[in-house]
């Protein structure tokens, strides 16, 4: 059995990492937004040197893949142009700031983005996979994404949660960022190799009282495809955007912008009323709960192919909106960190089978062929 590469950081503009299809680069937008002209000049970035899609990611990043080498440095030079890169590659490398797409110029979800901007160049080292929420609106929207520390709000006002706790401390705008360096040095004087993340360290490390006494607000859920108070929300299966018809979409609706998000949707800002785009349109579709990395051999870490099952697999194990399926190409999981009713983990050219459970758990069944997986039903004990 080959065991899965765990690389330890993501691929950013700057450092971007080899794949079985090509290299993958990641960009991180500012606010969780990029212009019409900076989306329109991705599209053909992607259409020119990569797959013809963009990847969104569970850090509402966008990816393109495929790229070959030589080509790198032409994709650099155009994301400066379009001011989607930062010049300097450590702070592009720490702008891992998850964003709720929903704040509104000027609210406490921009400012505080803006101010933690700002700091990325002081802020002391951290391992590579270490991220930021700001996700202060009316109620938290990204409490399911991954993040080492949260801005949200409590019933009072404003909090720092780190993961892993319950609770956070109370700040304010003024002295947000002050807050965030002690608990970053907190964190960076108890986290070691088995403890990479915030949450691993709050698991086996008291935090001070003051930092974990506010609740904050209960989460909502995450807002429906369609008609949005700043445009029109669409759904993308396993994240994949064409680029073309994205382009075409952004044109014909007359949006202004593009907002991303980590749950597989995106935003077309100021899109017309009524306006209908080749994606996913409802939550009730079946792709919007069945997960799957790129797989073989768009991955050198799969070993099988992953999406065309997924999909298969989406219309007879995911008709219940509670439902979930998750093909991953390895025990990594990248496509779905967690557990989910009904896994299958690529291992050998063959399947796994877990129920109620994440990749890296003990399967149930091993070495399945495609055929027998789409087999799979749907017993009481998955919930779906």
């Amino acid at each position: 059995m080959t065991t899965p590469e765990v690389k330890g950081w993501c691929p950013g503009a700057h450092r971007p990492m080899m794949s079985g299809d090509g290299l993958v680069v990641r960009i991180r937008p500012r606010f969780a937004r990029l212009s019409r002209e900076q989306v329109l000049g991705l599209c053909d970035l992607a259409m020119r040197f990569g797959t013809g899609f963009l990847d969104l990611t569970n850090r509402a990043n966008l990816q393109l893949r495929g790229l070959k080498p030589e080509d790198h440095e032409a994709v650099l030079h155009s994301l400066g142009t379009l001011d989607l890169l930062d010049a300097d590659p450590r702070l592009e490398s720490r702008r891992n700031i998850l964003v709720s797409p929903f704040w509104e110029s000027g609210d406490d979800t921009y400012r505080l983005t803006q101010a933690l901007l700002a700091a990325l160049g002081e802020m002391p080292e951290m391992p590579a996979k270490v991220g930021f929420a700001v996700d202060t609106g009316a109620a938290p929207v990204l409490t399911a994404a991954p993040a080492d520390f949260r801005f949200e709000r409590s019933e009072q006002g404003l909090i720092l949660r780190a993961d892993g706790a319950e609770k956070g401390r109370e700040v304010r705008q003024e002295d947000a960022i002050p807050a965030l360096f002690e608990v970053i040095d907190w964190f960076n004087a108890r986290r070691g190799p088995e403890r990479r993340r915030m949450a691993a360290v709050v698991a086996q490390e008291a935090l001070p009282s003051a930092w974990q006494a506010v609740p904050p607000r209960a989460s909502a859920p995450v807002p429906a495809l369609g008609a949005h108070p700043l445009g029109a929300l669409f759904g993308a299966g396993f994240g994949q955007i064409n680029a073309a018809a994205l382009k075409d979409s952004l044109l014909a609706s007359g949006a202004v912008a593009l907002r991303v998000t980590p749950w597989r949707e995106f935003l077309l800002e100021g899109a017309k009323a009524g306006f209908q785009a080749p994606f996913i349109t409802t939550q009730d579709d079946p792709l919007l709960r069945a997960h799957a990395c790129a797989g073989a051999p768009s991955c050198p870490q799969a070993t099988v192919e992953t999406r065309a099952l997924a999909a298969q697999l989406a219309q007879t194990l995911c008709g219940d909106p509670a439902g979930g399926v998750h093909v991953s190409g390895c025990a990594k999981g990248c496509a779905l960190p967690r557990a989910a009713a009904v896994t299958l983990v690529g291992r050998d050219g063959a399947f796994d089978l877990v129920l109620n459970g994440a990749p890296w758990d003990t399967p149930v069944q091993r070495g399945l062929t495609p055929a027998q997986c789409r087999d799979v039903k749907r017993p009481d004990a998955l919930q779906l």
